[in-house]
């Protein structure tokens, strides 16, 4: 649906307004640390030695995980959509679900059994079946979306499974997989967690080891402010492919679905490698965890683990509920009215979600203590945060929403008299009741798997799940870290469903951390 060219409303303006500072905190604070170090001391610490290995071991994490689950994910979607793999619909659910074992939980699981693991390579490992799901995703939304005419012309002149899926199918979804890819890789360079159990110095945890630090507070703004640059040329990359892929021939009427390719004698063996695939992704961790808990000794205390809990949910729902409070206004204003406050506010938005969370986090920690101070190291600072990293998620769903409705519901309401703001509060905000319903679970839950914001901002002795678990891991006390893990893998489950059932797209970065 196109925009209305109607003046927007003042509310709605302002609170675009609101939403554009709250983004732009972490450039404004990386713009004023860099400034006050003076290029000679950025100099200084960018060219050395061991800040150029550090950009090639993050940049080669990233890369060999993405080219390692995008072959991984394009084949189990090629399997689910385009293979008579039995029980295909089901599978697709399971190749899903690593989405809810957050990347330091499945780490932390593998390290404790085999501290062999914690290298680069036990990184490549995990963080692969963290990120296969993305791919997978991603392109089979592609492979279901397939003229399957064109398969059957091919097969009509002779061509077999094989040329037809090397020669036809997969250059058709190239650029989706190559989309796929980006956003697995930049996930991957934002991770924090998986990378510091593992023990391998990238970014995300040179950076919070050199503001812990404390004796060169630039430091840790001069090398956030290289990862943002490495981000930003992977967001720039994945939005060039995607901006590209509608040369890909996917039919928006197609007429006949494609045909499945039979399997034949391999049809077992591929069952058994998505069954090998889902027991080392999501049944290891789980099973590591439920046998520590229940054979273990846990450290936990009953308090300990309710007071975790409830901060949790509290957090989890005060900043789903302050979030959504913006993005519905503002993803209104976007959808409906065409002004250069809702688009600048909307690429804001997109831009700060394009950011690591580490750099977020330490941006407000740089507000909080220059400029919130009132409320450095309390709750409201964290609740802004996670919002400045999870309203994305909230826009990009609700805007589509809106569009959704017929702008003729609104043309009758206002015809027949009734002011604009009764028409959006008694027509427009019932029909995307269900939008706002689930975009807020998944920020609660997002919010609540959140480690380095949460870390580094919350109130002395206050803690969440992920922040207790953390806790527990760094003495190695895995009958300890169990509880808090089984939770949060619960809690985790509901939004790796709703991916897999919406089954398409893609899936967002912050859903999977």
């Amino acid at each position: 649906m196109r925009p209305t060219s109607l003046a927007a409303p003042r509310s709605a303006s302002v609170i675009a307004l609101a939403a554009t500072a709250l983004a732009v905190v972490p450039l404004v604070y990386l713009a004023l640390q860099i400034g006050d170090a003076g290029w000679d001391h950025v100099a200084e610490i960018l060219f050395r030695a061991d800040v150029a290995q550090l950009a090639i071991r993050s940049l080669g994490l990233s890369l060999s995980v993405g080219v390692l689950a995008g072959a991984v994910g394009t084949t189990t979607a090629w399997l689910v959509e385009r293979s008579d793999l039995p029980h295909h619909a089901i599978w697709h659910v399971v190749v899903v679900m690593p989405l809810a074992v957050p990347s330091y939980v499945a780490a932390y699981s593998w390290v404790s059994w085999w501290p062999a693991t914690a290298s680069f390579w036990g990184a490549v490992a995990v963080l692969t079946f963290s990120t296969v799901p993305i791919i997978h995703l991603y392109v089979s939304a592609i492979f279901r979306g397939l003229d399957g005419t064109q398969e059957e012309v091919a097969r009509s002149l002779g061509k077999g499974p094989r040329e037809v899926f090397l020669r036809l199918t997969l250059p058709q979804a190239r650029r989706g997989i190559a989309a796929g890819v980006l956003l697995a890789s930049l996930y991957v360079l934002a991770d924090f967690g998986a990378v510091a159990i593992m023990r391998v110095p990238v970014f995300t945890w040179v950076i919070l080891g050199a503001y812990r630090a404390g004796f060169d507070p630039s430091r840790a703004a001069v090398l956030a402010g290289a990862l943002v640059v490495l981000s930003t040329v992977f967001v720039l990359g994945e939005a060039l492919v995607r901006g590209r892929s509608a040369a890909a021939s996917v039919s928006t009427g197609v007429v006949r679905a494609p045909t499945r390719v039979s399997l034949g004698r391999w049809r077992w063996a591929a069952v058994a490698a998505l069954t090998s695939l889902a027991a080392a992704s999501v049944g290891f961790p789980v099973a590591s965890y439920a046998y520590w808990w229940s054979t273990g000794v846990s450290e936990v205390a009953v308090s300990e683990f309710v007071g975790a809990l409830t901060t949790t949910l509290l957090l989890g729902a005060v900043v789903a509920a302050a979030t959504v409070a913006v993005a519905v206004p503002l993803a209104w204003l976007i959808a409906r009215f065409r002004t250069r406050l809702g688009v600048g506010a909307e690429r804001a938005v997109m831009l700060a979600h394009s950011l690591p969370g580490i750099v977020v986090a330490l941006s407000f920690v740089y507000v909080g203590v220059r400029v919130l101070q009132p409320i450095y190291q309390r709750w409201p600072i964290v609740v802004l945060a996670l919002m400045a990293l999870t309203l994305s998620l909230a826009i990009g769903g609700l805007r589509a929403a809106f569009e959704q409705q017929p702008q003729a519901l609104t043309d009758v309401g206002r015809a027949c008299g009734r002011s604009r703001t009764w028409v959006f509060v008694r027509v427009t905000m019932p029909a995307v009741l269900p939008a706002i319903a689930a975009t807020a679970a998944v920020i609660a839950l997002t919010s609540a798997k959140e480690l380095p914001t949460v870390l580094l901002l919350r109130p002395a002795g206050s803690d969440t799940l992920s922040t207790r678990l953390w806790v527990w891991a760094g003495v190695s006390d895995s009958a300890s870290v169990a509880p808090y893990a089984l939770t949060l893998v619960l809690f985790s489950i509901f939004p790796a469903v709703i991916a897999a059932r919406i089954g398409g797209g893609r899936a967002d970065r912050r859903d999977v951390v």
